[in-house]
């Protein structure tokens, strides 16, 4: 992983241990430390994101392997699904991402949220389940 952080697998248990008392090598450790426990959540848990769609006539869709969103725009776009990642539309408005790579996981939600991000306005767009838009006055008069 890093050549500061020595990484042993024996009975079972996953040490990770830094190998210098350098500060580098104690950043180290910490980062590998949690991308070995990231790969094992991965395996065991998976990940999740959950994407909602806020808008007059947008939706999703799943199409064979592509995801079809339908954004405003003039034509639908078609996303088409990575290898290792599993999509489902529950409902028109909702697109669930699961799989057990947490940066892959992230960054599928974001290519898709990336097409029509939340606006301030009418809050229109695909934002994160969690995510609070924030809302702007509209002009005066």
């Amino acid at each position: 992983m890093h050549d500061d952080v020595s990484v042993e697998l024996k009975d079972n248990v996953i040490r990770v241990a830094p190998r210098f008392e350098t500060k580098r090598a104690q950043s180290l450790y910490g980062t590998a430390r949690a991308q070995i426990a990231n790969l094992v959540e991965g395996v065991t848990k998976g990940f999740e994101k959950k994407l909602e769609i806020t808008g007059v006539g947008y939706r999703a869709a799943l199409q064979g392997k592509n995801l079809q969103l339908s954004l405003g725009y003039s034509h639908d776009v078609i996303y088409p699904i990575p290898e290792g990642i599993t999509i489902t539309v529950p409902k028109p408005t909702e697109i669930t991402i699961v799989g057990n790579d947490s940066q892959r996981v992230g960054q599928v939600a974001a290519e898709i949220r990336g097409y029509r991000p939340p606006e301030p306005y009418k809050g229109k767009g695909v934002k994160y389940a969690n995510e609070f838009i924030f809302r702007k006055e509209g002009k005066k008069k």
